[in-house]
């Protein structure tokens, strides 16, 4: 008999094994709960198995974004429970990264560890990063702040690129969808001699074919050209001492808007599109001294550079951000200490109010300088008991001292069941431009009331791990329970004026809690379901004019949500995959008098997927997205009419309607098919 087993905790490293009895099947039942225990992450800024560590960590491998077809990292981040994909924008297609109903600026989006992905990058930037960079994810879920500063105050998705000591010579994958979408991977490993290893990495993606199958005169999908170059370089060292460099440049051209738009009306009133042109350039490096105590420096740079027009509405940033830490590891008898130093300077220029002199009639580009220092204690008083101890302080050379302690423990009630809980708070500073596609798109004018202070968090999580092992299956459980209370917290009101979009400190205060469970079942015959659940209630309370407190809940954040992966694996390399993402209503933003409904349906994204390899190298896939032809209903607001030039007609427009792309809950492709082949060369 032949059978295939997947690791658990979405690790999908699949193997064949040869068993001639049902003995050896369970046998090796055991043998992969084992090799959980062996997994290490680096989500600390050290090694450290999974088990031993008292924050709980989700490790997500490469091959589940090939089981859902996935091409990119935004795209594939939407299969796990409790991550939502949220595109912001209809018609270019803008989105962001929400963990546990908290916004996607809360989410700090790490790449080796370094803060790659922050401020312009996470407007477009996300569609940009190819799964076939992508080693593994590893995702904290609550307060990261002690450690990783400002943006961790929702959680931390750290992406690990491959190492190109272990990589394959060649690795190909061709795909294109029914849409017209072609994307193109090509991953080469270099020898430069003994001790020096590199990983070439090139991916094309190409969609130039307008569709608009809702008939409300618009593309359903933006247009996009794409170009990244991923260079990855390793260097063996005297007592395995780490030495990393990389880089990665992009070059993207994207458009959406009316299907008769084309480059001659960019920036003109006669045809709306949004036209954006991007350029980045990423550098980042890991060199651990080559001294008898543990001290590694870790720098990344990253040029961003955005030339846009929304309709006829520029917009045109540049964005640097030089980031450098040093940190220091020791063990000490049952104390695992970490002392480190961090830099970072951002410089930031735009055409919009964020920029401009306090009367408005200079430039005046931002430079932020934010230094610091962080401790950590990691304690273990025995087999059973694991405190871990941070704090971290950070000058902002605007606001100031900024404090974030932390404190997270363990408790391993025996090798199968383990309690985590953690408490901390975190920070944030905002630039609205970077991170609110509201404030550049449609035909809202931007309000900033006051001079918006920094958000300030205080979070707390709860997590319970078990796993059982029968005659017939094993099972991974994972419960978690969370809560965050916002200070400060800055919103975007788009209610009041339908023609305004208006910023502000939220007088009051704002609240997400939640539960989530996910389970790994694991089954002696050759099927893998991963299934998760999450309920939360994320919501705001701000004073009225009355003075009484007002409960809103938070836009986009459904109170369910969930997702199911789902293998069977036959004989001959040949296997299927299922797998899907389901959502509750979520509050989405309306018009005063709008005709659309204020909350979403209920709604499930599946897609199906099979696959075909051979003892060549060679493998085949194909399958079919949006099963159920989810698409949102009515997405655009007045689009024969994206100027607003006859928005102010009482008797043609008599409740003040005004263009607006942001009513989204779903992808506007409809169902499609897709197809691709691999190949690799080890």
């Amino acid at each position: 008999m032949k059978f295939y087993l997947s690791l658990v905790n979405f690790l999908f490293l699949t193997q064949l094994i040869h068993s001639q009895t049902y003995t050896d099947s369970l046998n090796y039942l055991k043998n992969e709960v084992d090799e959980l225990d062996k997994v290490i992450i680096t989500s600390k800024k050290k090694d450290i198995k999974k088990s031993e560590s008292p924050i709980p960590t989700t490790i997500v491998s490469s091959e589940l974004f090939k089981k859902s077809g996935a091409t990119n990292f935004f795209d594939g981040m939407g299969m796990i429970n409790g991550i939502q994909s949220q595109v912001n924008c209809n018609v270019c297609n803008t989105g962001d990264i929400h963990i546990n109903g908290m916004d996607g600026p809360y989410t700090l989006i790490l790449i080796d560890g370094m803060p790659i992905v922050s401020g312009l990058s996470t407007v477009y930037g996300l569609n940009g990063i190819p799964t076939s960079m992508i080693d593994r994810v590893e995702i904290i879920k609550g307060p990261a702040s002690a450690q990783y500063g400002a943006e961790a105050m929702g959680g931390v998705i750290n992406i690990i690129t491959k190492n190109p000591k272990k990589a394959p010579l060649l690795s190909t994958d061709l795909s294109g969808s029914s849409w017209g979408e072609i994307n193109t991977d090509l991953t080469l490993k270099i020898k430069a001699g003994k001790k020096v290893s590199s990983l070439l990495g090139l991916n094309y993606f190409y969609y130039d074919n307008p569709i608009d199958k809702n008939h409300d005169g618009f593309t359903d999908l933006t247009l996009q050209n794409r170009i990244s170059v991923f260079n990855k370089w390793s260097f063996r060292r005297n007592e395995n001492r780490w030495a990393d460099f990389a880089l990665r440049w992009i070059n993207e051209d994207r458009w959406g808007g009316q299907m008769n738009w084309n480059k001659k009306y960019r920036g003109g009133d006669e045809v709306y599109g949004e036209s954006i042109y991007t350029k980045r350039l990423e550098v980042l490096g890991t060199y651990q001294l080559p001294i008898k105590e543990k001290v590694y420096t870790q720098f990344s740079y990253n040029w961003h550079n955005q030339n846009s027009w929304y309709g006829n509405k520029p917009f045109m940033a540049t964005q640097q951000i030089l980031f450098a830490q040093t940190y220091w590891n020791k063990n000490i008898h049952s104390h695992n200490l970490m002392l480190g130093a961090t830099f970072r300077y951002t410089y930031y220029d735009d055409n919009t109010p964020a920029t401009a002199s306090s009367d408005g009639l200079k430039n005046k580009p931002s430079h932020r300088y934010l230094p610091g220092f962080f401790v950590e204690d990691n304690w273990n008083f025995n087999d059973k008991n694991n405190l871990l101890i941070g704090y971290r302080y950070d000058n902002d050379n605007i606001h100031g001292s900024i404090n974030s302690p932390r404190i997270a423990y363990k408790y391993k009630l025996d090798s199968k069941n383990t309690f985590r809980m953690s408490l901390g708070n975190g920070f944030r500073v905002v630039n609205i431009f970077t991170e609110d596609h509201a404030a550049l798109t449609g035909a809202r004018d931007v309000i900033i009331k006051n001079t918006l202070k920094p958000e300030k968090s205080y979070n707390s999580n709860i997590n319970y791990t078990t796993n059982l092992t029968t005659n017939h299956f094993n099972l991974n459980l994972d419960i978690t329970g969370f809560y965050s209370y916002f200070t400060n917290k800055i919103v975007a009101d788009l209610d009041t004026d339908p023609k305004k979009i208006i910023y502000n400190n939220l007088d009051g205060h704002a609240i997400s809690n939640g539960i989530s469970l996910d389970t790994d079942w694991t089954f002696t015959f050759p099927l893998k379901i991963t299934t998760g659940i999450t309920y939360m209630n994320v919501y705001t309370r701000e004073k009225n004019e009355n003075g009484d407190f007002e409960q809103k809940n938070q836009l986009y954040s459904p109170k369910w949500s969930g997702n199911l992966i789902l293998n069977y694996s036959f004989k001959n390399k040949l296997s299927i995959d299922l797998t899907g993402n389901w959502k509750g209503p979520m509050r989405l933003p309306i018009q005063p008098n709008d005709y659309r409904k204020e909350y979403s349906p209920w709604q499930w994204i599946a897609n199906i997927q099979i696959t075909k390899g051979f003892t060549n190298g060679f493998e085949i896939y194909g399958g079919i997205k949006n099963l159920l032809n989810i698409k949102p209903k009515n997405p655009l607001m007045r689009p024969f009419d994206p100027f607003d030039k006859t928005a102010d007609d009482p008797i043609n427009n008599p409740f003040g309607y005004t263009f607006d792309t942001a009513y989204n809950y779903a992808s506007m492709q409809g169902i499609r098919g897709f197809l691709g082949v691999r190949y690799t060369v080890f």
